[in-house]
C-alpha cells in the first residue's frame, strides 16, 4: 500500500561519516536502488528499511526510541537491530549489514535473520475472533517461533482485514480492495495457521480445555485467547431492519453500504461518533448528500473536547454534510429517517454509527471474570488459568485504572503480547494507546487515554490544521491529539509512555 520512498540522501554504499548521522537520530540514503536509514545510538550503528510496511510512512520522519525507530503516520514501531514490527504494522523491515572503517560507515548486502528457537508448547493453540488482535496473534506466534498447532476461528467469511480502512478510504472508493485483506489466502498455509472462516463457537470447557463450535464439533486446546471483538448497535426502532439500513464493522457491511450508494442520493448517518463522521465523510466523497444525527450538542466532544467538536462539525459542514444535533432517531421509513424533534429526513440510505458493545458471551459462559470487558492483568491472563482475552473485550491495567479501549492498534498490540505470554515471555502490556481518524484532507492522531478530563489546551492554530491538544486531569496530562504534527505525536507517546 502507498508508494515507496523516493531514493534521496548520500549514497551509503559509498559510506558516509558516522558523524553525519546524528546520535539518537537517523540519516536518510540509499543503497542499492532501496532506501535506507541509517540509525545510529552512539558507537552502534544500524541500516534498516526506509519504509514502514503498513501505509508506507516515511521512517526518516519518525522518531528513534532506544533500539526502535517509529512511524510518524500510525506509529508503527521497528526493531532496528531485527526489523522486526510491531502494531499496527505485520511485515519487518529489512535489515543491511553496516561496514566500519574508522570513522566511514558503508552499507552492504541485506541480512538474513535468524528464526528464533522452536517451541511446540503449548501443543495447541486456539484462537477465537480473526480481527485485530487474533490475527497479530497468531503471526506473533510463528514469528516468535512457535511451531504448534494454530487454529484461528473467525465468524466472518474473509480473512482479517484492514477495518479501519472499511469507513476511510475503502468506503470513500479511493483505496481498491485489494488492500483490504490483511494476508492473502495461501499465508495461512504457509505459516500453518488453520483460519476456519464463517465459524462461531457456542460454548467454552475450561475444565476440559475444550470448546464447542456452532456446528457441534468438540475441539481441544492447550491455550485459549478470547479476541470476540465488538458487535455494532443497532437502535431497537421501528424500520431499523430495512435492508437499506446498515451498521459498519466488516468488509460484508462496507460492501453493502457501498451498493446501497446513490450519486445525487439521500444518506443519513445516525450517531456522530469516529466511525459515523467517517462514513459521512466517505459517502459525500461518492456524491451523496449526507444528514448526521446525534444526541450530543457537538461531534466527538465527550472524547475531544469543544475545540475539536467545533472544528469538526465546521470542517464536515463545509463539504456539505448537515448536522441535526440534540436529537435521535425515532423511526425508519423506506424512504427517511423521523426523528425525536418530529422531522423527516429524506434516506435512500441509513448507517448507524451509535458504538459497538463487547462480545463476552462466551467469557461469561466459561465463568471467565467479567465487568464490562473480560478482566485480565498486565500479561492479559484472565481469571481462568489458560485463557486469555485481547482486544475490544480486554479490560486490563492502565496507570492505576482498569480501562477497555476499542482502537484497532490496541487490539493489535495485545494480541502481540497475550501470544508472546502464551510461550512463556512474560510480556507486560503496557503501550500507550493510539488511534488516528480521517476526515477528507484531516487526520487526527491521539496518543494516551483520557476518559474524563477537566482541562484543554490548544498549542497552535486548529484552523490552519496545525495543533496540538493536551487534555488534563489536574496537572496530570492524560492524551494529545494532534493535527500535522506527527512527530510532535510521537514525541507525546513516548513521554506517556515513561510516565
Amino acid at each position: 500500500m502507498g508508494e515507496p520512498a523516493q531514493l534521496t540522501g548520500p549514497d551509503l554504499e559509498q559510506g558516509t561519516s558516522i558523524n553525519d548521522v546524528p546520535d539518537g537520530g537517523s540519516l536518510l540514503g540509499h543503497a542499492g536502488g532501496e532506501a535506507v536509514l541509517l540509525v545510529r545510538q552512539g558507537d552502534s550503528v544500524h541500516a534498516v528499511g526506509a519504509t514502514c510496511t503498513h501505509y508506507s510512512g516515511p521512517l526518516s520522519e519518525g522518531l528513534v526510541v532506544g533500539d526502535t525507530i517509529r512511524c510518524p503516520w500510525h506509529h508503527a514501531c521497528f526493531d532496528v537491530r531485527t526489523g522486526a514490527p510491531s502494531g499496527p504494522a505485520f511485515n519487518p523491515i529489512p535489515c543491511f549489514r553496516v561496514e566500519r572503517n574508522g570513522d566511514r560507515v558503508a552499507v552492504r548486502e541485506k541480512l538474513v535473520m535468524p528464526s528464533k528457537g522452536p517451541t511446540a508448547m503449548p501443543a495447541h493453540v486456539v484462537i477465537v475472533g480473526a480481527g485485530a488482535a487474533g490475527g497479530m496473534a497468531a503471526e506473533t506466534l510463528r514469528r516468535e517461533g512457535y511451531s504448534g498447532r494454530i487454529t484461528l476461528l473467525g465468524a466472518e467469511a474473509t480473512v482479517p482485514v484492514d477495518r479501519p480502512n472499511l469507513s476511510k478510504d475503502y468506503l470513500a472508493g479511493n483505496a481498491p480492495e485489494e488492500w483490504i485483506p490483511l494476508r492473502p489466502d495461501e499465508f495461512f498455509t504457509e505459516q500453518r495457521i488453520d483460519l476456519r472462516r464463517s465459524t462461531k463457537v457456542q460454548s467454552i470447557d475450561p475444565t476440559a480445555r475444550t470448546l464447542t463450535l456452532s456446528g457441534g464439533e468438540t475441539m481441544p486446546w492447550d491455550a485459549l485467547l478470547l479476541a470476540t471483538g465488538g458487535e455494532p448497535i443497532r437502535l431497537p426502532i421501528p424500520g431499523s431492519d430495512l435492508p437499506h439500513v446498515h451498521t459498519l464493522r466488516t468488509l460484508a457491511d462496507s460492501r453493502s453500504i457501498i451498493e446501497g450508494v446513490k450519486a445525487g442520493g439521500h444518506a443519513v448517518v445516525i450517531g456522530a461518533s469516529f466511525i459515523g463522521l467517517e462514513a459521512a465523510a466517505s459517502l459525500r466523497k461518492r456524491g451523496m448528500e449526507v444528514s448526521v444525527v446525534g444526541k450530543e450538542a457537538l461531534p466527538l466532544e465527550r472524547v475531544m473536547g469543544p475545540q475539536v467538536g467545533t472544528f469538526i462539525q465546521k470542517l464536515h459542514q463545509d463539504q456539505g454534510v448537515q448536522f441535526h444535533l440534540g436529537t435521535g432517531p425515532t423511526s425508519i421509513s423506506t424512504g427517511g429517517v423521523t426523528l425525536e424533534n418530529g422531522q423527516t429526513l429524506p434516506a435512500d440510505l441509513v448507517v448507524m454509527g451509535v458504538g459497538v458493545r463487547p462480545r463476552l458471551d462466551l467469557a461469561e459462559q466459561a465463568g471467565l471474570k467479567v465487568d464490562r470487558g473480560v478482566v485480565v492483568d498486565e500479561q492479559l491472563r484472565t481469571s481462568v488459568k489458560g485463557i486469555w482475552a485481547a482486544g475490544d473485550i480486554a479490560r486490563f491495567p492502565w496507570h492505576g485504572e482498569s480501562v477497555r479501549i476499542e482502537h484497532w492498534a490496541v487490539a493489535q498490540r495485545q494480541g502481540e503480547a497475550a501470544a508472546k505470554n502464551m510461550l512463556g515471555r512474560n510480556a507486560a502490556y503496557r503501550s500507550v494507546p493510539f488511534f488516528w481518524s480521517a476526515h477528507y484532507d484531516v487526520q487526527i492522531n491521539y496518543v494516551g487515554h483520557a476518559e474524563r478530563f477537566d482541562r484543554v489546551v490548544v498549542d497552535g492554530d486548529l484552523d490552519k490544521r496545525d495543533c496540538s491538544i493536551s487534555y488534563y486531569l489536574g496537572e496530570k496530562r492524560l492524551a494529545v491529539a494532534t493535527l500535522g504534527r506527527d512527530l510532535e505525536s510521537l514525541r507525546a507517546e513516548l513521554a506517556l509512555e515513561i510516565g
